[in-house]
Formats: structure tokens, sequence, C-alpha cells
């Protein structure tokens, strides 16, 4: 799950300039193929520059979530049981986390190609999802699938679903099993160690 996750995300991004908004499919189409270009183009990233990396990720993915709304899901009934401080420092290390998962995925993009299946939208053309599937050398196709919201300017994703298994409901799956035995801010004090530990090795694997 987790590698085929690594290799999906790698393929995926949204761009944060985009002025008029654009159908979900054709944004994911046209993005996608914007983002592999800067990986396939870019030396540095190449030989895993992760400052490049992260950069990338920073610019391109993170800011095109829903991200309040992915939290709301992730947590559950324990986002509204939370107070506002806890909320705040759940989102930013959860953020954190997520950034380090993209850049991780850019880093591991290996020639793989994308397709990109009919689009489905909703009744009230709200949400839509952008089936695709990625084709990799010597291996099986990975089915991935963008849920997507409209938001007032543009679409934006709250969740991913690969092979059939979702990215909100593994996270909350996890999350939920330390929020019930240790509390909410043990979750969070886990996550900022865990973050914090990363990057720890990353400085160290680039000073080396």
């Amino acid at each position: 799950m987790i590698k085929n996750f690594f290799i999906a995300l790698c393929l995926w991004s949204f761009s944060a300039s985009v002025l008029a908004i654009e159908a979900p499919d054709a944004l994911v189409k046209r993005t996608a193929e914007d983002v592999l270009a800067v990986v396939k183009n870019d030396a540095e990233i190449q030989a895993g520059n992760q400052d490049k990396i992260f950069a990338l990720a920073e610019e391109k993915i993170l800011p095109n979530f829903n991200f309040d709304r992915v939290s709301r899901l992730v947590l559950g009934k324990n986002w509204t049981r939370a107070t506002p401080d806890q909320k705040a420092a759940f989102q930013a290390e959860f953020r954190t986390l997520l950034l380090r998962t993209y850049a991780t995925a850019l880093s591991k993009y290996k020639n793989q190609v994308i397709e990109y299946k009919p689009l489905r939208m909703s009744e009230d053309s709200r949400t839509a999802s952008v089936k695709t599937q990625i084709l990799q050398p010597g291996g099986q196709p990975i089915a991935v699938d963008y849920t997507l919201a409209k938001e007032t300017e543009a679409w934006k994703v709250y969740d991913i679903v690969i092979e059939g298994v979702s990215l909100v409901t593994n996270y909350r799956g996890q999350f939920s099993q330390e929020v019930r035995q240790n509390g909410l801010d043990s979750l969070i004090k886990k996550l900022a160690d865990k973050n914090a530990a990363a990057k720890t090795s990353l400085a160290a694997t680039q000073h080396n």
C-alpha cells in the first residue's frame, strides 16, 4: 500500500497558479503532466536534491488540497471535540507529514505513465471523482482515484483512493486508535516527534 501510495503521489499535483476554474479531469491531467515534466527534466531532482523536491511538493501539491476538510475527515468526531489550539497543532504536524510523504513520492519517479478514465461527477456537480491508472514498466497497473470538491475559485482534492484504499480512511484508522488509547495530545506529539526525527535524518544524510 505505502509503495503504491508513493508511486501514485509522485505522478499527481495541482497547479496553484490556475486563474480560471477548469473541469476536474482536465485539471488533473494538465497539472500531472506539468509536474512529471519538472521531475523528469530537473537533474538535481533526479539526483535526489531534497530541498528542490520539498519545494516542488510544497508549491504544487499541498496548497491545492482542501486541508481543513481532510483534517476533519481524518480526525472524525475527535475534530469536533478538539480545542482550537489542538486543531492548529494537529494541522501543522499532519501537513508536515503529508509534505514529507509527497516529497518522498516525487523522489521515486521512474518513468511511470498515467492513463485517465472518464470523469464521474455528482448530481449537484459539487464533487467529482477522477479515476486513473498508473502504468509502470514491468509491473501491474495501479488504480488511483482522486476525489475533489468544488470550491469558490477551484476544484480541490480531499481524498485519494489507491487500489481501493482511501488516504482519509487509512489515516483515520491509525489516528483514531491512538486518540482512543492516549488522547489527541499524544497523537499530536507522536506526529511532531516523527516529523522531527525525519528532519534530523534528512539533515544527516545531506551532510554526509
